[in-house]
């Protein structure tokens, strides 16, 4: 197997994590299979270093000029920066020529925003980090922002919501490469979440049920995400996913490792746990909120999937300066 060209474009001002990161999860999986997998490349316009938001150093392994002719997957990370990267017409014509070589062509965080300017994101449904995502498609308004996801893939081109999400999806792109047990082993590595939905939203950040392999269980599950307040008996999951009970039962048991009221309630107790940590809603209303029908049920599903009640959880968050 030929080893896969990933090229990182690189500028003053990017943020570290968007490069290190994804960077982290192909070298691992390239190390997992015993090399030979990727060939990783940082580059940037003039083949110098590159000095990120934090002032962390970054070396360059040369100018973009000097890319391999055919890439696997482009990397375009996002950072403060990007306020003067999109303004250079060097750099975004040089990413314009390279996505044109790429099979795949990514962004991390507001990486979008220079995937936009070189029109690569025109038509297309894309997402960046919630703070500028707005931003985004003001700017850009042929480009369908969705500021929720953790991550978008719209034909070969993906978006992501930035830092840690730029992981989750050079994962997902490493399970598409390599399969899913070099996944795995990459995940427990680096203790990532193994496939997590990119339809997650940017702001859930302790859900660790996986992605379920069946179309029909993952939009599901995404469904699910977004309704936690509606009807979510077994009897409603499969009349929508057009299995019986019993069916739907076995194939989450098979795919997730759980029942569905199981599934169900995890998800209610971490929509609970973003409340708490980021609202000051009364208890009641967080009960409401997260689909439990009283506060009494929220605080025993809370104190058994967490192991406190919610209201010394929220006294943990509430004490912190």
């Amino acid at each position: 197997m030929r080893a896969r060209p990933i090229v990182f474009t690189v500028y003053d001002g990017i943020q570290s994590l968007d490069v290190n990161g994804p960077l982290e999860v192909f070298a691992a999986a390239d190390e997992a299979v015993g090399g030979g997998a990727y060939d990783i490349e940082v580059l940037s316009i003039d083949g110098g270093d590159v000095r990120a938001s934090s002032g962390l150093r970054i070396g360059v392994d040369g100018p973009i000029a000097d890319a391999t002719e055919r890439i696997d997957t482009l990397v375009v990370p996002g950072g403060d920066g990007t306020v003067h990267a999109v303004a250079d017409p060097d750099l975004i014509a040089a990413v314009a020529d390279l996505a044109g070589r790429s099979r795949r062509v990514t962004s991390v965080c507001s990486g979008a925003f220079i995937l936009a300017a070189a029109g690569l994101l025109d038509g297309r449904r894309a997402t960046t980090h919630w703070s500028v995502a707005d931003l985004l498609a003001e700017l850009h308004p042929l480009v369908d922002v969705d500021p929720d996801p953790i991550f978008v893939r719209d034909g070969n081109v993906s978006t992501s919501a930035g830092v840690t999400t730029g992981m989750d999806l050079a994962l997902a792109l490493v399970e598409e490469d390599l399969g899913n047990e070099v996944a795995l082993a990459v995940a427990q590595r680096l203790v990532l979440f193994l496939r997590r939905p990119g339809s997650q939203s940017q702001f859930s950040s302790h859900l660790s049920t996986q992605l379920a392999d069946r179309d029909r269980i993952r939009e599901l599950q995404g469904w699910i995400a977004d309704h936690t307040a509606d009807d979510l008996t077994v009897a409603a999951l499969a009349s929508r996913a057009g299995y019986s009970e019993r069916h739907l039962t076995r194939v989450f048991l098979d795919e997730i490792g759980e029942t569905p009221a199981r599934y169900v309630q995890r998800v209610r107790v971490d929509v609970a746990r973003r409340r708490l940590e980021e609202s000051t809603d009364a208890i009641d209303a967080v009960a409401v909120t997260a689909g439990f029908g009283s506060t009494e049920t929220l605080r025993r599903a809370f104190v058994r999937e967490v192991g406190v009640a919610p209201t010394q959880y929220r006294a943990r968050f509430t004490a912190l300066p």
